[in-house]
């Protein structure tokens, strides 16, 4: 007789299912609740405590763990000698195992004791899954019940499951029991204060397949990892729109990080390419915009704007009158909602917590034959030391501290340039740092003449500070830490122009 067991936290089919196999000659064994669900339904299970003859042990720790149940699993049907082990055993075959684990993932994300996260790491269930699923030439695993009819249907065909379906079912389940123990390594990672274990493993779960990748040529595919950050993109609420492609997606990841930084004043922030093409803070939301529009009003089409603060009808009627890939925001008017509809392709998220900051996490980068790792970049730059004899001024040490939010985001070599708390030039991407100074000045017309300017990096020599007061910059900050910082001090005492350091480089490559 062939022998099913059942020993299914999550139990959608179950009943229908054991019903159907026992039609088709199958005894049905099983365990604990499941027992239970599958005997009021009518169903003639057994306790597994009848097929080893023995009973459950440590409060029910152990009951599927017993060389029966895993030599009935385990043995290879065509050879004699697992054969007669099996009769000297006095056990029988165990062809279909169902299984699908205890929620530790649910149970560590709920906020429980360690107690009850430590009780929900499942011992016998991932034993008679990957046992099952090694030996799939003889056995079927099911881990998940959508299977249940794939199963069903081969048996009544074929009286049996075909080699590719169990090999199938052997790779899910595989999958599972990785998954499963990457939360368990989490877990026990951060219970420790590990950031960067000898040994990685990523609970990442498919999202769904994007239309295609950075190029239509590559193929795209979102996974979720949780990360315990509340205003993570995966959070947000889609109102409208079409799905999130592959560049969306990393725009708007690198817009959520931005607005985070931005959370005193109402605050717009435009992004293309994972860059700000303006940013703007003010009295209202839309007076934001306005100062982030008027930065670049050509780069922005095409481009995700995000705000700290509710997205307001005047707002709205703005922001649909050009082309935006994705608008997010913590939360919309009704009004803004209705208007912001009349663009049925523009995606509009909601992130309620998007202005918490996320203070711890990593970054990663998969290269060819290797992942490089670092901490998320949190430093802010709260303490300036003057170099220069002329000191800011109060409302220029504000567009510095402004400046140096902006900057932090842009591809290096960047820099920035802002005044009245709006960014009017933005250098960003260049191999040498003076291009990327030419390249602000040149955004900045004269909006530059009274402005100031936030550098990612230490400037080498004295030639930008130099072509910056040509300009008409006031003040600069920059990260200090050149062997030649002494030439962009003297520069600056010659010019007039206020020259702080911040202490910290912010590349972004």
């Amino acid at each position: 007789m062939k022998h099913a067991l059942f020993s299914c936290y999550y139990k959608d089919g179950i009943e229908d299912f054991a019903r159907e196999l026992e039609r088709l000659g199958y005894k049905i064994i099983s365990t604990g609740g499941t027992l239970k669900v599958l005997k009021e339904a009518g169903v003639e299970a057994i306790d597994v405590a009848e097929f080893t003859g023995s009973k459950d042990m440590l409060g029910g720790r152990v009951k599927t763990l017993h060389p029966k149940v895993h030599a009935g699993i385990l043995y290879r049907r065509e050879k004699p000698e697992d054969v007669k082990e099996i009769k000297e055993l006095g056990t029988e075959p165990i062809d279909i195992v169902v299984n699908n684990l205890y929620p530790f993932k649910d149970t560590y994300l709920s906020g429980a004791s360690d107690d009850d996260i430590i009780e929900k790491i499942d011992i016998g269930g991932p034993s008679m899954i990957r046992a099952t699923a090694k030996n799939y030439k003889y056995t079927t695993i099911i881990t998940d019940n959508e299977d249940f009819n794939v199963v069903l249907e081969e048996i009544k065909a074929n009286g049996n499951t075909t080699l590719e379906t169990r090999r199938e079912l052997a790779r899910k389940a595989f999958m599972l029991t990785a998954y499963y123990d990457a939360w368990i390594a989490k877990y026990f990672n951060e219970k420790a204060e590990i950031d960067f274990p000898e040994l990685l493993t990523l609970p990442l779960k498919k999202e769904h397949e994007l239309r295609y990748g950075e190029n239509p040529h590559q193929r795209g595919v979102a996974y979720e990892l949780y990360n315990g950050d509340p205003s993570a993109l995966g959070t947000a609420k889609q109102y409208q729109g079409k799905e999130l492609s592959y560049n969306n997606y990393n725009d708007a990841a690198a817009t959520v990080e931005m607005v985070k930084l931005f959370n005193e004043r109402p605050t717009c922030v435009a992004v293309k390419h994972t860059n700000p093409c303006g940013i703007g803070e003010a009295d209202t939301i839309y007076e934001a915009y306005e100062k982030a529009y008027s930065c670049d009003d050509q780069s922005i089409f095409g481009g995700i704007v995000g705000f700290n603060k509710e997205v307001d009808a005047k707002t709205a009627e703005e922001l649909v009158k050009i082309f935006l890939e994705v608008i997010i925001a913590p939360s919309y008017s009704k009004e803004a909602l209705e208007i912001l509809a009349k663009k049925k392709n523009l995606r509009v998220l909601e992130i309620p917590d998007i202005v918490n900051k996320r203070e711890k996490g990593f970054e990663m980068k998969v290269l060819a034959g290797t992942v490089i790792a670092q901490d998320f970049d949190s430093k802010e730059d709260n303490e300036l030391e003057l170099k220069s004899n002329r000191s800011a001024t109060d409302d220029e040490i504000k567009d510095l501290k402004f400046a140096m939010k902006a900057v932090k985001f842009a591809k290096s070599n960047a820099v920035v340039i802002v005044k009245d708390g709006a960014t009017v030039g933005i250098g960003l991407g260049s191999v040498n740092r003076f291009f990327a100074v030419e390249q602000a000045l040149k955004q900045a017309g004269d909006k530059a003449n009274g402005a100031v300017l936030a550098s990612d990096a230490f400037f080498p020599f004295d030639d930008c500070v130099r072509l910056l007061a040509e300009h008409g910059i006031k003040a600069i900050v920059e990260p200090g830490g050149s062997l030649k910082d002494q030439l962009s001090i003297d520069a600056a005492n010659e010019l007039d122009v206020s020259l702080l350091f911040s202490g910290n480089r912010h590349f972004k490559h």
